[in-house]
């Protein structure tokens, strides 16, 4: 059978691998093939690039394009020297598609394969990258982008994805060997020297007056969190981790991006033409730096005057609070904080025992050792529960649940504004945040930080659903 591809409109002028769709070979299923393997990324005009692990040789991989309801299913060939999986971010698959090596699958060893299938539950923004190794096989480019596409086409003159990500690159023009040092383990996770945006560098990115464009973004950082200001615009958020919430302004003018975290924003061209106009991340006010300019062109479109009409809402189990079983969840560790309730080997643990083992944090009180763990709760099919969860470190955590999708319901005591659905939430040192959802999908599912040296160096744990 005839394979085709075609390139999606992306924000550069140059469309790389790195940005191509992938169409599937059937229609029903929804089929893809990604290949794991060596390529290169960072690549100027002449230059070959840097060396990296990449699906189908770019980086990000290509983008999975399906429409909701669609049944979905991936080949993955595994061409590297080294066992990976697939993780599917976001996306609500059965727990044996989930993509987590010995605790939902054995990985898929050099050489193998291994076919993942599920049905698109929810449309929205989600991302694929590997759970085997992450810091490493993430670092060195193993994710990509997956859309799902609302049964109706929403009025947007453009829907452009930002899949921003950072490499620690090393002066030889490499990326860095610096995998899991006990610094980046015990302090901020390993943060890049290089940014870029759907694999790219460049830095302009073409719009017109009068246009109206979905603006997906998406973080495929280690550990690196973005704050983007967007200069002489409003742009409003209209969904969080895929799913629709209000359209809104972004706090203090900041749309701020956890790793893991996804975003929505409804973007209007409403410069003049020929004008330029940065958009700034400024989450670390003494690094911050221009990631991106808007550049109008010097024509302009008719504007677009239909009303802007919100996705419909995704099939979501909506939690019932009043019978909702409440489970304390404490995360603690790292430099600067403590692990008086952690134990190793039956003693009280110190902070230099672990980090000789690559460890610095826990989930009430247990370090992880990997990711087949011992359930740290079992929670019973079909029913509500409440997460009270207290950063008691001095660093930002991102904490992502698999298999599920919870409500954000209070930070600090106080009810968030838009009680927004996520996956991956975004916790300030110190702070609480309670979150709720419907324990529908059976079986054992990651709990972890999205920091993925945090992750690796002991804040993970598995809850059972039965």
């Amino acid at each position: 059978m005839e394979r085709r591809q075609f390139l999606q409109l992306l924000p550069f002028s140059v469309a790389a691998a790195a940005g191509c769709s992938v169409v599937p070979t059937r229609e029903q299923p929804r089929e893809f093939h990604l290949r794991a393997m060596e390529g290169h990324a960072l690549r100027d005009p002449g230059k070959p690039g840097v060396l990296a692990w990449t699906y189908n040789g770019g980086v990000p991989g290509p983008q999975l394009r399906v429409r909701q309801r669609d049944r979905v299913r991936i080949h993955v060939e595994n061409l590297l020297s080294v066992p990976t999986t697939v993780h599917w971010h976001g996306v609500r698959v059965p727990n044996a598609m989930d993509g987590v090596p010995h605790l939902t699958q054995r990985p898929i060893a050099p050489g193998e394969r291994f076919t993942y299938e599920f049905d698109a539950l929810d449309a929205g923004t989600y991302w694929y990258h590997s759970h085997f190794k992450s810091s490493e096989q993430m670092e060195r480019g193993l994710y990509g982008m997956m859309i799902v596409d609302e049964p109706d086409d929403l009025p947007f003159s453009r829907d452009v994805t930002w899949l921003l990500d950072d490499w620690r690159i090393t002066a030889s023009g490499s990326v860095s060997e610096t995998f899991g040092n006990a610094h980046d383990i015990s302090h901020a996770g390993r943060i890049g020297n290089v940014v870029t945006v759907n694999g790219s560098m460049h830095e302009e990115f073409a719009i017109r007056t009068g246009e109206r464009i979905r603006l997906r973004l998406a973080n495929a950082a280690n550990a690196r969190i973005f704050a983007l200001k967007f200069q002489n615009h409003r742009p409003l958020i209209i969904a969080l981790d895929g799913h629709p919430v209000r359209p809104h302004e972004p706090v203090q003018d900041r749309v701020i991006l956890a790793p893991g975290m996804r975003c929505d924003l409804l973007l209007e061209g409403s410069q003049q033409p020929g004008t330029r106009h940065d958009v700034q991340d400024l989450f670390y006010p003494r690094d911050a730096y221009v990631l991106m300019q808007l550049v109008y062109e010097n024509e302009a479109r008719a504007a677009d005057l239909t009303a802007f009409t919100p996705a419909p809402a995704n099939p979501l189990p909506e939690p019932d609070l009043t019978s909702a079983a409440v489970h304390e969840i404490r995360f603690e560790g790292g430099m600067m904080g403590s692990l008086h309730r952690a134990l190793l080997d039956g003693q009280p643990t110190d902070m230099r025992a672990l980090l000789r083992r690559g460890k610095a944090w826990a989930v009430n009180g247990v370090v992880s050792d990997g990711h087949a763990m011992q359930p740290s709760l079992h929670l019973k099919r079909g029913r509500s529960y409440l997460f009270r969860m207290n950063n008691a470190t001095r660093w930002h955590h991102s904490i992502h649940l698999h298999g599920h999708t919870f409500r954000v319901l209070r930070r600090n005591g106080k009810a968030t504004d838009h009680q927004e659905w996520q996956d991956t939430v975004l916790m300030a040192p110190d702070e609480h945040v309670d979150v709720a959802f419907v324990a529908d999908n059976p079986g054992d599912w990651m709990f972890h930080c999205h920091i993925v040296e945090h992750m690796e160096g002991g804040m993970m744990s598995v809850i059972r659903v039965l």
